[in-house]
């Protein structure tokens, strides 16, 4: 297979700087990495984050961002097992880790003090070669749609890694804060596939569409709604089992502790900058809830999440444009503007 010298590719030179869609020299793989022919990237808010800086971690600058990346393995260093040529290759937020610490053996491999991360401390997946440890790189089925998968890289993997992280059981209601997005989106059928009874938060009238289509139960719009906590609350009769957040509002963020239920989990996804979490003390210990972070997932819910996507329990909602428009897609972003998830083709 015929590797070029250059490619075209999204990179900024500052934070907050241009979006230059420029050509760049190709990377070449380390001994334990894999090049991949990165052929569709789903666009992340973490991506929008990165681009902005956000958060406290420094980015690497200049940098190419993007962490949902699938494509097709086209060369590999002299170390690599178990991949060859052709083979069908996901590009993930944790790149690699170092796999020796306390955290890597006992597969939290996210919370690897040397972890490095797609699009943030390596250069990600809005080009059209990247490299990916192989370790870490997620094994796609051949045959499948690149486009449709490239969002299970890693709004998949984490909310289907937030859902397990919730502790539900089959029958249990379930309130998914952001329940239209990117995220959401596909929150809610991985919570479908998984027997729980959905409520979704969220505004407008595509989102409430789009979440019922999608097998939502009930839908609150937080815009139109008087009390979202009493809504809730009345809804599922007595509060939520489990709360995902996965919006990017720090007063949602406080509300879903107020309508989680006695003994239930509220989990946080979204990583709105600056944000803190708001729980009254009294009514956190006598109901007895639990909030805990989830950081994406590891190698095993990554196999996992993508196998409820091969077996069509799962589909992510998305619209493909051309990576030269992602400026665009992250100015519709700040906006809300987004229902399901934007992926760039990478040869337009």
């Amino acid at each position: 297979m015929s590797i070029p010298e250059t490619q075209k590719a999204v990179i900024f030179y500052e934070n907050g700087g241009e979006l230059k869609y420029t050509d760049i020299p190709v990377p070449k793989p380390k001994p334990s990495e894999l090049l991949i022919n990165v052929k569709y990237s789903g666009v992340c808010h973490t991506d929008l984050h990165a681009w902005k800086g956000d958060w406290p971690l420094p980015t690497k600058l200049p940098l190419v961002g993007g962490h949902e990346g699938a494509g097709v393995v086209v060369a590999m260093g002299e170390n690599v097992r178990g991949w060859k040529i052709g083979d069908f290759a996901g590009i993930k937020w944790l790149n690699g880790s170092c796999m020796t610490c306390e955290y890597c053996e006992k597969s939290n491999e996210s919370n690897c003090p040397d972890a490095d991360l797609s699009g943030y401390t390596h250069d990600g997946s809005f080009q059209q070669y990247a490299t990916a440890d192989a370790v870490h790189a997620a094994k796609i089925p051949q045959g499948t749609d690149l486009a449709q998968v490239a969002p299970v890289l890693c709004a998949g993997i984490t909310v289907y890694k937030a859902l397990k992280s919730a502790r539900l059981q089959a029958g249990e209601w379930v309130a998914i804060s952001g329940a239209s997005g990117g995220l959401g989106s596909l929150a809610v059928q991985y919570a479908k596939a998984m027997g729980y009874r959905i409520l979704g938060i969220d505004s407008g009238e595509e989102k409430k569409k789009l979440f019922k289509e999608l097998g939502g139960e009930y839908f609150i719009d937080f815009a139109e709604s008087k009390d979202v906590v009493a809504e809730v609350i009345k809804v599922t009769n007595g509060g939520a089992h489990g709360v995902i957040n996965v919006s990017v509002s720090e007063a949602a963020i406080a509300a879903s502790a107020e309508y989680c239920r006695s003994n239930g989990t509220v989990v946080l996804v979204g990583l709105p900058a600056g944000a803190q979490m708001r729980s009254e003390v009294f009514s956190h210990v006598v109901k007895s809830i639990s909030v805990v972070g989830s950081y994406v997932g590891n190698r095993a819910d990554s196999r996992e999440a993508i196998d409820f996507f091969t077996r069509g329990l799962v589909s992510a909602p998305i619209k493909v444009v051309g990576l030269s428009q992602l400026a665009e897609v992250y100015e519709k972003m700040e906006k809300g503007m987004i229902a399901g998830r934007y992926v760039v083709d990478t040869s337009k």
